[in-house]
């Protein structure tokens, strides 16, 4: 019996006037793929979000933070500790990390106040903050005795047991196990995420477009004094994007040590999170919340594919790009199954909304393999092909 070791989402995805994710300057990301520039949206942006929703589906939550000194002390202030004292045990509790590869580092916060932080950002389940709070409180002596000799936080010894504080930043939850975390600074740390996720961009060529706006003083306008209170110009671009991103079943189950409940579970919450999510920047001004217009699922017992390859010659045409794309993605799609064999694919499954076919009936696009009615049917029959045995 062939078993499955990969699994490959795609999506076809126009997205109206919007910058879900800025470069430094402010204007939407970019690339020049196929010698023409295109509108970019970076993994990193997208795999938050996907993260995100993949913790609310599973309902456990990590955090990914430098501030785990504060994090110890507001929760030992909700026990009943001096502010001061507080801080102390959250000191102890980052000078006692990793040996000498996290230090402790001042910061400021937006109020230009100034903070203490870990030298690196560390990523462990929001649990484990609990489990570092108690682990202070547990050593509330020595804690403060330390505090009171040291004349400041940079003096202060480790005093708390650095395995028990370095077990705990090594915890690991569901979703640390699908993306991976990478901490150089703490041995026995790190973990190889079984995730990949490409960086989506534009099927076409895009240019950025300039947003020049005015805000309203309301007291200026009551007493009709001319001018605005408010101008600036803001860019933005739209178009039709080609995502992909694809699962290591073999390496997720090694990170799961073979639960296949629980990875059949992550993998249907990273499914729904990449069909359902969209990156947050500028959205509130733009409402760019539209749903990918063509999904396809493989699972694979080889390799993951691509097919960004389709789209390196730009799309073009001035009555939208959105029809073209998916008939290029399904010309892609046909000679990759012949070139690489219908056999090594176990499980091939699609969706697509009218649009993207040109018309109100849908069309055949028999190399994207089943057609289903609903993404929830599409990622469950996925989902049931690359983990046939897990419970349902």
């Amino acid at each position: 019996m062939t078993t499955p070791a990969f699994l490959d989402i795609h999506a076809v995805q126009a997205l109206p006037f919007a910058n879900i994710n800025r470069d430094d300057l402010g204007a939407p990301k970019t690339v020049v793929f196929g010698g023409a520039e295109r509108t970019r949206v970076s993994s990193q942006s997208w795999k938050r979000m996907i993260r995100k929703h993949v913790e609310e589906q599973v309902g456990e939550r990590t955090v990914r933070t430098r501030r785990v000194v504060r994090g110890v002390a507001e929760r030992l202030k909700a026990q009943g500790w001096e502010d001061a004292e507080a801080e102390a045990a959250g000191i102890q509790v980052a000078v006692s990390a990793g040996g000498k590869g996290i230090k402790l580092e001042s910061d400021k916060d937006d109020a230009d106040k100034v903070v203490l932080t870990t030298s690196v950002l560390l990523l462990l389940p929001e649990a484990g903050i609990d489990e570092l709070a108690e682990l202070a409180a547990a050593h509330r002596e020595v804690i403060l005795a330390e505090a009171k000799r040291a004349k400041k936080p940079t003096d202060v010894k480790a005093k708390l047991p650095t395995d028990e504080v370095d077990a705990i930043l090594s915890r690991r939850s569901g979703t640390i196990n699908l993306f991976g975390r990478m901490l150089a600074e703490l041995p026995g740390a790190n973990v190889d995420g079984a995730v990949q996720v490409a960086h989506a961009f534009t099927t076409h060529g895009t240019q950025v477009e300039y947003d020049f706006f005015t805000a309203v003083d309301d007291v200026e306008k009551a007493l009709e004094i001319p001018g605005s209170g408010h101008m600036n110009t803001g860019m933005f671009s739209a178009g039709t994007f080609y995502r992909y991103a694809n699962i290591n079943l073999t390496d997720l189950a090694r990170n799961l040590d073979g639960d296949t409940d629980l990875a059949a579970s992550l993998v249907t919450g990273f499914l729904d999170g990449f069909i359902n999510t969209v990156p947050t920047g500028k959205q509130t001004a733009t409402a760019p919340t539209t749903p990918p217009d063509l999904v396809h699922i493989a699972v694979r017992d080889d390799r993951p594919v691509s097919m960004a390859t389709a789209f390196e010659a730009p799309v073009w045409g001035n009555r939208g790009h959105l029809v073209t794309s998916v008939q290029r993605l399904h010309t892609h799609a046909e000679a990759l199954n012949r070139l690489l064999g219908q056999a090594h694919r176990l499980l091939g499954g699609h969706i697509a909304a009218p649009p993207a076919f040109g018309s109100e009936e849908p069309q055949p696009l028999g190399a994207f393999g089943d057609r289903h009615e609903s993404y929830d049917d599409l990622v469950h029959a996925a989902v049931a092909g690359a983990y046939p045995e897990a419970a349902r």
